[in-house]
């Protein structure tokens, strides 16, 4: 299924070219516009005779203009049935690498498709500043045009026509200082996970995809649309998935809550943040990632950590 994927160069630590040039937005002002050009872009279906196979997608975008020298390369993976849609009905967001000898202004860039509307949504997190310094968010959607063909073992395999769109994104206001329901409830909520660590235990050359022991991951949580910090660890593990609770590490706020739930074998992580200020105004905000991780192995032992990752919920 990857044969003829895009080339993609190796991932390099976003933090070491992160500038905090932009401004952050705030109040009524209006939104800062951030454009972006979508160079090539292929889906590769499943095998038919797999059940339930996956699919795969991979998307080229620059930043700008392409004389930065800098590009990310979007990849993710899914049962080709669920066209980019998770079983919950949410859709699902993956990391973009930054590749290429140029700098990047964006802290985390990521992706989501769907695939049966052809429709790719875009997001990027960045260091901006407002007297005191902070983080924001940015997204955008755009229709991706492809050519798909049929190929001799029945398997789908489509390829950008002409030669690339042009993309733009939209920045959000700036973050809530207070974490009320009814501000919440009004606002795109999503998070920025870092800090990601998972280990588990594997035999090289095992025909099992099950790990012979799995501490779960544990990562740090920021919520992008107000001041919520957590820290996210995992309680147990059944059937190989793992479920956690996430500890709020900012003070004062007695009203929200975090969880999350992960299945390593599609690498798919679901967060849910509750917030409960009244009877008549509970709320929950649930977001999908594909999260791909980056293992080291000593012996049986798989060590495995990830970049900063953004997670949305509805496309916007």
């Amino acid at each position: 299924m990857r044969n003829g994927l895009l080339t993609f160069a190796t991932a390099v630590s976003l933090t070491l070219a992160v500038s905090a040039s932009r401004q952050c937005g705030s109040g009524a002002n209006a939104p800062s516009k951030y454009q972006w050009h979508v160079g090539a872009a292929r889906y590769d279906g499943a095998d038919p005779e797999e059940s339930d196979g996956a699919a795969t997608v991979a998307v080229s975008i620059v930043p700008g203009s392409s004389t930065m020298g800098t590009f990310f390369e979007c990849v993710a993976e899914w049962p080709e049935s669920w066209a980019g849609w998770y079983e919950d009905g949410n859709i699902i967001w993956s990391d973009c690498i930054w590749a290429g000898n140029g700098r990047t202004y964006d802290n985390t860039v990521s992706f989501a498709m769907d695939w049966k509307n052809r429709t790719m949504y875009l997001s990027h997190t960045f260091t901006c500043s407002n007297g005191q310094g902070t983080e924001a968010l940015a997204t955008g959607s755009i229709h991706l045009d492809m050519d798909c063909t049929t190929n001799t073992d029945g398997s789908t395999s489509c390829m950008l026509k002409g030669n690339g769109l042009d993309a733009t994104t939209t920045g959000s206001l700036a973050r809530l200082g207070a974490d009320s329901c009814a501000d919440n409830s009004q606002r795109y909520q999503s998070w920025q996970l870092e800090k990601w660590q998972r280990q588990y235990e594997m035999i090289p050359g095992s025909s099992s995809s099950m790990p012979e022991s799995d501490t779960g991951p544990s990562f740090v949580l920021r919520n992008m649309a107000n001041t919520d910090l957590f820290n996210c660890s995992t309680l147990g593990t059944q059937n190989s998935t793992s479920d956690g609770f996430c500890k709020l590490a900012t003070e004062g706020n007695k009203m929200t809550t975090a969880s999350f739930h992960f299945d390593p074998q599609l690498d798919i992580l679901t967060v849910n943040q509750h917030w409960n200020c009244s009877d008549s105004s509970l709320f929950d905000a649930v977001g999908v990632g594909y999260v791909q991780a980056t293992c080291s192995r000593e012996g049986n032992t798989l060590s495995c950590t990830s970049n900063p990752v953004w997670i949305g919920t509805k496309p916007v």
